[in-house]
Parts: C-alpha cells; sequence; structure tokens
C-alpha cells in the first residue's frame, strides 16, 4: 500500500494553531483501525510552536508561542508556509517512524529538484545549510500527526526572534527565493505525486 493510497486530503485555508492542534488530537484520539488516513493542507496565523522536549524561549515580539507535543524544538508559522499535517496510521501501513520522516523529507527533496539536502540529526530539508522545510510528528499507538512545515513566500523575519529548530544562527530559506515559481497549491500536489511514488 503506498502512503497517500486511500487517504483523505482536505484543504483547510487559513487557520488558527491552537484550535487545529486540538483537532488533530481529537481525530488520533477517536481513531478505529478502519479510520481512513488524511492529510491536512493549510497555512497558520502567525504562531510559534515549541516541540514537547523543548524550552520556551524569551521572543521579543508579539507572535503568540504554543508549547505543543510534536517532536523538535521551537519554529514559526505564518502565511504563506505551506502546512501538511498527515494523519498516518503507520503500523496499518507498516511503515515505520524514521522511513515516514524520510518519505516527507524525500518528498520536498524530490520538489526542489537536487538543490535541498537533509542533515544527520536534524530533521527537515536545507538548501545551502539554509532550512527550506522543517519537520516535527508525534506518535501515538503507531498512528502519526503533526507533519511538515514548507516555507514558501512568507515574511521570514520572525525567524530571526529564535534559534530555528534550536539551532542558533540558522538561516532559513524558502521556495520564492530559489526561484521556484508555483503555489502552495502547486507544491502541496508535487510533494503527494512524490509521497505516492
Amino acid at each position: 500500500m503506498t502512503l497517500v493510497e486511500d487517504i483523505v486530503i482536505k484543504k483547510l485555508g487559513r487557520v488558527e494553531y491552537q484550535p487545529t492542534w486540538e483537532k488533530m488530537r481529537a481525530f488520533t484520539r477517536g481513531r478505529q483501525d478502519s479510520t481512513q488516513d488524511e492529510l491536512w493542507l493549510l497555512e497558520h496565523s502567525p504562531v510559534y510552536t515549541v516541540g514537547q522536549g523543548a524550552t520556551v524561549p524569551p521572543v521579543g515580539n508579539a507572535i503568540p508561542i504554543v508549547k505543543t507535543d510534536r517532536g523538535g524544538d521551537i519554529t514559526y508559522h505564518g502565511p504563506g508556509q505551506l502546512v501538511i499535517y498527515t494523519l498516518v496510521d503507520l503500523v496499518r501501513r507498516a511503515i515505520k517512524v524514521k522511513r515516514f520522516v524520510w518519505l516527507l523529507e524525500q518528498g520536498v527533496l524530490d520538489l526542489l529538484r537536487g538543490r535541498g539536502e537533509r542533515k544527520a540529526g536534524a530533521p527537515g530539508v536545507y538548501v545551502d545549510g539554509a532550512k527550506i522545510a522543517a519537520l516535527g510528528i508525534r506518535v501515538v499507538r503507531g498512528r502519526a500527526y503533526h507533519g511538515l512545515a514548507l516555507n514558501v513566500d512568507m515574511d521570514l523575519s520572525p525567524f530571526n526572534a529564535i534559534d530555528p529548530c534550536g539551532y542558533p544562527g540558522l538561516r532559513v530559506t524558502q521556495t520564492k527565493d530559489l526561484g521556484i515559481p508555483v503555489t502552495a497549491d502547486d507544491l502541496a500536489r508535487s510533494i503527494l505525486k512524490n509521497l505516492d511514488a
């Protein structure tokens, strides 16, 4: 069974982080063995999110900070960033967690046509040392949620107020600055196609 076979694709538009996270958790808690997997394509209003094992840092602006239950450290979400939440039953699909992370990263790497790379011990995708896609998931009873955030065409300045993903001085970039002239919907379709390969 391929990753996106029998998956429900939902385009949610721009949504607030907190209620969306609560809906992901409720969906995962309420799943049955027969529940179809879902991919939620969306963007968030400006927000910093902090992974479950990280400390909430001081941030010198008015953007809200949410302590969440995904893996990873702090990142920024905002308009112009494509977020794909992956509500996938890994056990049913016989996909190990590391392989699932690899598949999500590979979808972005293929999209970047050889310009991206992985970094050992630092999930996500990078271009010339700058992070273009952040990745953080949580798995409960073999079922994943949270997912991938790809910088497309956004104001990157809020990243300057944090150490992105916990790395001081880590630069960030976006597909617009790489000259990839496609919309968030185009990117979503490309990532889904790569995940289904």
